[in-house]
């Protein structure tokens, strides 16, 4: 790898990692002839663009920031027609599901190292409407209480923390459960229900197993539904989800797709890698293999 693009949200959670860019770049250049740019983004879609045009470029692109970086990243690689520069995700967000899930180191010299020994993982990539994501798409419950909560208080509170705060707010108002259709190998049901999510990896909201047979590079989603029931405790299953412990529950459902069809009659926000995402309804696929990262 000649040519290396450094993306860097200079907002995300971790700060700190973005200090030590220098650092990095130092330990890049001291093994060969390699020329390293440095970007940072401004407002949204700029780590996208940024993206985009460093196909054809750069041999290599090194995202740094959080889920939302890594998301704008891939949607601009994704989105160029040629050959697409490598990824490596250099995790500096507050929760960062995909490189937590590669085992991504966050010390310099062995993100370094790394990078050198240029280990690469096929992975797929997830399509929602004309959007791309790496690891998970969702709607309902479990996104909505994510984004309740500020920016400030999930840096300070961290995963499991933030959760609990949104569970709260929940408290204090009458949740009521999605309606919606959803179509499957040509097979529609209706189903009333609290959330869905449709999994890349087995890591979900830095959680590690939401999604526990997941595969990063099998063609196929992990997907998860939590139907709605009179008698469920929202609480209960909330974290009975985040925990992985829900294999046997009768409300949850967990099977693997490569596509699906979700609708509803209501406006419906879609989560994407972290992000909101537009609304339901959204047609469904996946890229098998879509992308190159550098992995341990």
């Amino acid at each position: 790898m000649k040519n290396i693009h450094i993306i860097c949200n200079p907002n995300a959670g971790r700060q700190i990692v973005q200090k030590n860019i220098p650092k990095l770049v130092e330990n890049l250049k001291s093994k060969g002839d390699i020329s390293i740019d440095i970007s940072h983004t401004k407002g949204k879609d700029d780590a996208k663009n940024l993206a985009l045009q460093s196909c054809g470029k750069y041999d290599l692109i090194v995202t740094v920031g959080g889920d939302g970086t890594v998301n704008e990243v891939v949607n601009g690689v994704m989105d160029h027609d040629g050959p697409k520069p490598r990824i490596a995700i250099y995790p500096a967000g507050t929760i960062n599901d995909f490189g937590t899930y590669l085992k991504v180191p966050r010390k310099v010299e062995e993100f370094s190292k790394m990078i050198h020994s240029a280990k690469i993982q096929k992975v797929d990539v997830g399509v929602a409407g004309d959007r791309y994501f790496l690891n998970v798409a969702a709607a309902g419950l479990l996104p909505e209480v994510a984004h309740k909560v500020s920016s400030e208080t999930k840096t300070v509170l961290g995963k499991f923390g933030y959760y609990v705060e949104g569970i709260k707010e929940f408290s204090k108002q009458m949740f009521r459960p999605i309606k919606i259709k959803i179509e499957i190998d040509g097979i529609e049901e209706e189903k009333e229900i609290l959330f869905f999510l449709l999994a890349n990896s087995p890591s979900v909201g830095g959680f590690k197993f939401i999604a526990p047979e997941a595969k990063i590079d099998d063609g196929k989603f992990d997907l998860l539904i939590v139907e709605h029931s009179q008698f469920i405790d929202v609480a209960a299953i909330f974290f009975k989800v985040l925990s992985g412990n829900h294999a046997s529950h009768p409300t949850i459902k967990y099977l693997q797709v490569n596509q699906l069809k979700v609708h509803s009659d209501k406006k419906i926000d879609l989560d994407v890698d972290g992000e909101l995402g537009g609304n339901l309804p959204v047609n469904f696929s996946i890229v098998k293999q879509a992308l190159d990262l550098i992995v341990p």
